[in-house]
C-alpha cells in the first residue's frame, strides 16, 4: 500500500511527515536488540521521561527480552516551540536506584539540558550504571557532555511532533513523526 502524505495543520503551524511509523518501529527493534545484548544476565530499570516518551517506551518495552522494570518521571523544559532552558521536576522517582542498572528513555534530546539535569540526579542515587536511550537526537544543537548510548534517529534542528511529541499539547497521538513545513 502506498501512503500519500498530506500536510496537516496543528494550531497555527503546518507539518509534513518526516519519519514514518514503520521506520520508527524498525529502528526501535534494532535499538532493543542492542539493549538485549548489552544487558544479558542483568535486569535493568527503564525510566521513561513523560509525557512525550509514552509511545516510544511502549514500543521499546515490547521488544525487550531481558528481565526488566519500568518507571516514569515527568520533567518539563519546553514552552511553545522552544526550550526554556530551565528544568522543572514535576513527578519524582520513588524507586531505590542503588546498585541498579538504569536506562533513561527519552523521546527527543536537543540541547541536552533536560537530560543532563536528570542524568546528574540519577547518578547521585548511586546506581550501578545509567545509560540513555533516545528516539531522536538533534545533533546540531546538542551541547552537553552526557553519554547517549542508544540513539534512534539523528535529526536536524527542526521542530517535530507526533509519536508522543507535541506542539502545545496537540499531535502526540500521530503515529508518524512530522516536521514543520517550510
Amino acid at each position: 500500500m502506498i501512503e500519500i502524505s498530506t500536510p496537516m495543520k496543528v494550531h497555527d503551524k503546518e507539518f509534513e511527515v518526516f519519519i514514518n511509523y514503520q521506520d520508527i518501529l524498525d529502528n526501535i527493534k534494532s535499538m532493543a536488540y542492542q539493549i538485549n545484548e548489552d544487558y544479558q544476565g542483568r535486569s535493568p530499570l527503564f525510566i521513561g521521561v513523560l509525557n512525550g516518551v509514552f509511545m516510544f517506551a511502549a514500543d521499546l518495552m515490547k521488544e525487550i527480552t531481558v528481565p526488566s522494570e519500568i518507571s516514569f518521571i515527568k520533567l518539563a523544559s519546553y514552552q511553545d516551540l522552544a526550550s526554556t532552558g530551565q528544568v522543572k521536576e514535576l513527578i519524582g522517582l520513588k524507586e531505590d536506584l542503588s546498585g541498579k542498572d538504569v536506562i533513561i528513555m527519552e523521546d527527543i534530546v536537543d540541547t541536552g539540558e533536560t537530560m543532563h539535569h536528570l542524568w546528574q540526579q540519577l547518578k547521585a542515587l548511586e546506581p550501578r550504571s545509567v545509560e540513555i536511550a533516545t528516539l531522536l537526537l538533534k545533533v546540531d544543537v546538542f551541547k552537553k557532555d552526557i553519554p547517549l548510548k542508544y540513539v534512534g534517529f539523528k535529526i536536524p534542528e527542526k521542530f517535530v511532533i507526533g509519536y508522543g511529541l507535541d506542539y502545545n499539547g496537540h499531535g502526540r497521538n500521530l503515529k508518524d513523526i512530522y516536521q514543520i513545513k517550510e
